[in-house]
């Protein structure tokens, strides 16, 4: 069956989502206001070999169940029975699907019950993902990427369709998609109107949530919900699995863990750390994220994905150190970006991979200069000629152990900046040449405004091949101005070639870079 006529079939079609085909369900009806709700769709993501995590949410406290079957006839289905959504968890629940066959496509449905009485079930609402390849098979694979969603005041417009790259992507069909954070913007508040420099009206969805810079846990949460209401996301969320990285505005905007804000500042809650916390409760509950022991649930991890790719999602918020001039002579705390725990990790799990490509996902790019303030900067780079200074110095530890290492096959993909670009970089042209070429791949915004460009800093030899924002272009550009971008990374299989190619909103391929796979 092609893959346009099974989600047909499993989304589209009554039968699938009849509550008589869900195992367990009531024989008698009951009123539509004693059954739970599904309020938000369902996701899946962090999906690995043999499993992946479902999401969803309720309008009230009840039990998440999964159905999944590797046909849309749910013939020989397996039934999973999650936690309970509660308040303590903003009405989401995830659970984990075990024993799933490489590489079958999987139909699946959930629904919530009630604690108390099992014969009351919510209607279901039904996905369909691509289960992961075998840790040893070198499959065809396709991931996209991009960043940034409802920033700079543009907010969901039902008039123009909503948010609609997500659907353009999922007509894409990858099997991965890595969001690099910018999930919301907590900082953000909209306004119901925008006018447009041609004269019209670009009219914002405003919820309360929205009204207002997020504080609160329930703000938190109305932000990742207010993006849910949107019917695209909701599609692309049931069929896409996606590997999720925070950044900075799922809090505030360039905001570091010791952070106070001044008095002037518009938040009531001036602690960082408080307001951080708050958010990252929020973020773990809106994503089908799977859960680590380590350092209570953190955001950086691998995701394996056969022998063709690893994913390696990065965290450069958790463990920086504050915004500064960014010129710190030796490694530290007031130069990381990384921190040592997650160097130490990925210099670990880039050793231990036998994927033929290493996919690095950060939140932030390397050579890129982005500023905070007329004297310090937020992301890598320092915008000085010279050699590696701050928080560059844990970005030169790193490439200098692939080199060391000789692990091969390395590209990094990311977002922040709002436009798409590629660089590459080479220590020929370098003021710190200890590592092997490599490729740095900009894709973003999801939906928010149009910037740049941005920069380069020297220190790694970076090089633009490719930039897709037109020159003199003024900053902020509105979503209808079509500059929003995707990009994609596809692995053959057999020829272990990556193609990488940068899209636009409706989906055309801007710029194609071609890399064999070295050794």
């Amino acid at each position: 069956m092609r893959r346009r006529d099974f989600l047909a079939r499993v989304v589209g079609t009554p039968v699938a989502l009849s509550p008589l085909r869900f195992a367990g369900a009531p024989a008698i009806v009951r009123a539509e206001g004693s059954r739970p709700v599904v309020t938000h769709g369902t996701a899946v993501g962090d999906v690995v070999p043999g499993r992946a995590i479902v999401w969803s949410r309720a309008d009230r406290p009840s039990r998440l169940v999964v159905e999944w079957d590797t046909t849309d006839a749910f013939r020989n289905v397996r039934r999973v029975r999650g936690p309970v959504a509660t308040t303590d968890t903003g009405l989401t629940a995830r659970l984990e699907l075990t024993g799933l066959p490489a590489g079958q496509r999987i139909a699946y449905r959930v629904r919530f019950e009630d604690p108390a009485d099992a014969g009351a079930v919510s209607e279901a609402v039904a996905g369909t993902f691509r289960a992961a390849p075998a840790a040893g098979a070198a499959a065809d694979v396709t991931i996209a990427w991009s960043a940034d969603t409802v920033g700079q005041g543009w907010g969901i417009n039902p008039e123009w369709g909503g948010l609609r790259l997500y659907e353009t992507m999922r007509r894409a069909g990858p099997d991965l998609f890595v969001h690099c954070g910018d999930t919301i913007y907590g900082d953000q508040p909209l306004l119901p109107e925008v006018k447009l420099e041609d004269g019209t009206i670009w009219r914002n969805v405003v919820t309360p949530a929205k009204a207002k810079v997020a504080e609160t846990l329930e703000e938190f949460r109305g932000n990742h919900l207010y993006n849910l209401t949107d019917e695209n996301l909701r599609r692309f969320n049931a069929e896409i699995p996606t590997v999720a990285l925070w950044d900075d505005h799922e809090v505030l905007d360039n905001w570091y863990p010791t952070e106070v804000l001044s008095e002037k500042d518009s938040h009531v809650e001036k602690r960082v750390s408080v307001l951080a916390a708050r958010a990252k409760q929020a973020f773990w509950e809106h994503y089908p994220l799977r859960a680590t022991r380590a350092e209570n649930e953190r955001v950086y991890r691998s995701i394996p994905y056969g022998s063709s790719v690893e994913v390696f999602a990065l965290d450069m918020r958790t463990y920086r150190g504050a915004n500064s001039p960014n010129r710190q002579a030796a490694l530290g705390p007031e130069a990381a970006i990384l921190g040592a725990a997650q160097r130490l990790w990925l210099k670990s799990a880039l050793r231990a991979s036998r994927a033929t490509w290493k996919v690095i996902a950060s939140d932030m790019p390397l050579g890129l200069v982005v500023s905070d303030g007329p004297t310090d900067f937020e992301a890598v780079a320092n915008a000085d000629d010279g050699p590696p200074l701050g928080r560059e110095l844990e970005i030169a530890d790193v490439l200098a152990f692939l080199k060391r290492e000789r692990i091969a096959n390395v590209v990094w993909v990311t977002g922040d900046v709002h436009y798409a670009a590629a660089h590459h970089y080479d220590p020929a042209r370098a003021r710190f040449t200890g590592f092997d070429p490599f490729w740095e791949f900009v894709a973003g915004p999801l939906h928010a405004g149009t910037f740049g460009p941005n920069i380069l800093d020297p220190t790694f030899g970076p090089e633009v091949r490719f930039r897709a924002i037109p020159p003199g272009m003024k900053p902020n550009r509105p979503p209808s101005a079509g500059l929003q971008f995707f990009g994609t990374l596809r692995v053959h299989g057999r020829t272990r070639t990556l193609t990488v190619r940068l899209h636009d909103l409706s989906g055309q391929a801007l710029h194609t870079v071609e890399l064999p796979a070295r050794g």
